[in-house]
């Protein structure tokens, strides 16, 4: 009986953390879609037609990393807002419903 339980316990504290730290990835993981949101939303508010290049090489490593559709087109033709748009739909898969949601 008590090995059960501990065998359990074990279980559940094993379940518990890998929910932690998926949790944890996911919360950085739209930290840094965020950061890169702020940093394309600052050159969209200026008018910007250009977007620096080592920003430009960060948002195409992310969004080719997550397989997202843009990354397939020549990045030198995707506008400022469509970088943004493309970043918006990995954050919205990223996003957990609330409970009263889902019931």
């Amino acid at each position: 009986m008590i090995e059960e339980t501990c065998f359990v316990i074990g279980a559940l504290e094993e379940f518990y953390e890998a929910e932690r730290v998926a949790r944890c990835a996911r919360r950085n993981k739209i930290r840094h879609i965020d950061q890169l949101i702020d940093e394309l939303e600052v050159l969209n508010l200026a008018d910007e037609l250009e977007i620096p290049l080592e920003l430009k090489a960060r948002v195409a490593t992310f969004l080719g990393g997550e397989r997202h559709p843009v990354v397939d087109r020549c990045v030198d033709e995707i506008a400022i807002s469509e970088w943004m748009e493309a970043l918006y739909d990995i954050q919205d898969t990223l996003m957990v419903p609330l409970e009263e949601e889902v019931g």
